[in-house]
């Protein structure tokens, strides 16, 4: 008895057309009950299932959008090019260059993160030390650890020597600019600071983290709308020279 064959030219429209489905939905679509007569199909079309809602959430490479950080986020269901959760939080972890606390890497991956962090410490895929009283996530390997620490050292020392005063002085001067010069100013800094950059460069002025983020790429895309800032016959008139007789 020959076995039927399966179209996945209707599964590829289908997640063309919703972008990402359950794997419920696919079996509908295919006209299987089978799970594994699924994944044949998408194995075939190079899938990626998502790292949020349990990995219940399915899409395809061709489909995926992902940003600098290599990671798409489509209806609240959040996908990434490293793979799963575990894999991502290891990337993050071990290709950075100044590690990560676990709240940087939640605020990342817009999902809880510290149960994985533990999961991947135990297997030894990651490695933590302590810098200023809390966990920093970082390479098991002994020699990029130590510059990832020693980094983050830095920042953190660079963060700390700001007073109070500077800090009031810097959201007045804020304050003083348009929105376009708010967003680009931010977004500048947070270059400096890099990861985790956007959302305390946020919480320090008082802005959204995706208006920092914003401006950010602005700048790195040189996409910046340039325009006056006075107005068209503003300022001083010219003084006519007088002729001489």
């Amino acid at each position: 008895m020959n076995k039927p064959k399966y179209d996945k030219k209707s599964v590829e429209l289908f997640l063309k057309n919703k972008k990402i489905s359950t794997l419920q939905d696919l079996k509908k679509i295919v006209g299987t009950d089978v799970d594994m007569t699924v994944f044949r199909i998408l194995k075939g079309l190079s899938y990626r299932s998502s790292y949020s809602h349990g990995g219940r959430y399915y899409t395809l490479d061709t489909i995926s959008e992902f940003d600098e950080n290599g990671l798409w986020n489509h209806n609240s269901v959040c996908f990434s090019g490293y793979g799963n959760l575990l894999s991502t939080l290891e990337h993050f972890a071990s290709s950075s260059k100044s590690g990560f606390f676990s709240g940087e890497l939640g605020e990342l991956l817009n999902v809880g993160v510290k149960e994985s962090l533990l999961r991947l410490l135990k297997k030894g895929r990651v490695c933590r030390e302590r810098v200023s009283g809390a966990y920093l996530y970082c390479s098991p390997i002994a020699s990029v650890r130590k510059k990832q620490v020693l980094s983050r050292q830095v920042r953190q020392a660079d963060a700390e020597d700001l007073s109070d005063g500077i800090k009031a002085a810097i959201i007045i001067f804020v304050s003083m600019l348009d929105e376009q010069q708010q967003r680009l100013f931010a977004g500048l800094e947070a270059l400096k600071l890099g990861h985790g950059g956007d959302h305390r460069i946020a919480e320090l002025l008082g802005l959204h983290y995706q208006t920092v983020a914003r401006g950010r790429r602005e700048l790195v895309e040189s996409e910046v709308a340039m325009k006056r800032t006075r107005k068209a016959g503003a300022g001083r008139k010219q003084v006519e020279k007088k002729r001489q007789t």
